[in-house]
């Protein structure tokens, strides 16, 4: 929130903040009152404690600091970096000061807060931290576990009772008993569609044997 500064000596102490933005009011000023919620929404919602400050100056009570930087008109808006003024807004123009409040929090640099973090392991630590925060340890579901064990077989015995080995060799088209199996004679020979058997190979089978 903003700083009320009631003394020079404040004032002086408010300005070692590496950004200020100080606000140069009177209480008989309207356009003051006007744009008073938006100077202290900024200050809200930027204020870093000695990084960034507001600070509200009643130039009725602080002249001396008020003529310093040749303030004439309220409100005046003076945005100072390591003590020097960076930018001057004269008028209640919410939109401009936002604006000007915004780039110059950029210009404060990063939090001190965020510091340096990287995954890895510390001296006489033992164990590691990633950048999204310290790992959970693994659970085990063993009621997970279980029914991927009751789906894994009773698909592995359905594929088995839907197979029948002996009905498929037996349809097969390499099987020589199997009359379904055996050649049509080509086209154009006057017997088309008529099935012959296939002539015996010259080589003794098994099955040959188990003929005679």
């Amino acid at each position: 929130m903003a700083v009320h500064v009631g003394s020079s000596s404040e004032w002086t102490s408010i300005l070692q903040s590496t950004i200020v933005v100080a606000d140069f009011y009177a209480d008989w000023c309207g356009p003051c009152k006007m744009i008073a919620p938006t100077f202290e929404s900024l200050a809200t919602k930027h204020t870093k404690p000695k990084r960034i400050a507001f600070a509200k100056i009643d130039v009725d009570k602080l002249r001396d600091v008020a003529s310093q930087y040749g303030v004439r008109a309220m409100p005046t808006f003076i945005i100072f970096k390591n003590g020097t003024p960076l930018e001057t807004i004269q008028g209640a123009n919410p939109p401009k000061l936002t604006a000007a409040v915004e780039s110059a929090v950029k210009l404060a640099g990063p939090s001190a807060s965020s510091g340096f973090s990287a995954p890895g392991r510390t001296l006489g630590g033992t164990g590691s931290t990633s950048a999204r925060g310290p790992q959970r340890p693994l659970r085990w579901d063993l009621n997970s576990f279980i029914n991927a064990v009751v789906c894994f077989f009773g698909l592995y015995f359905a594929s088995l009772l839907s197979l029948d080995p002996y009905k498929a060799a037996e349809a097969s088209r390499f099987n020589m008993h199997n009359p379904v199996a055996a050649p049509i004679t080509p086209s154009g020979t006057g017997n088309r569609g008529v099935k012959k058997p296939a002539a015996k190979s010259a080589f003794r089978t098994l099955a040959d044997l188990g003929d005679e």
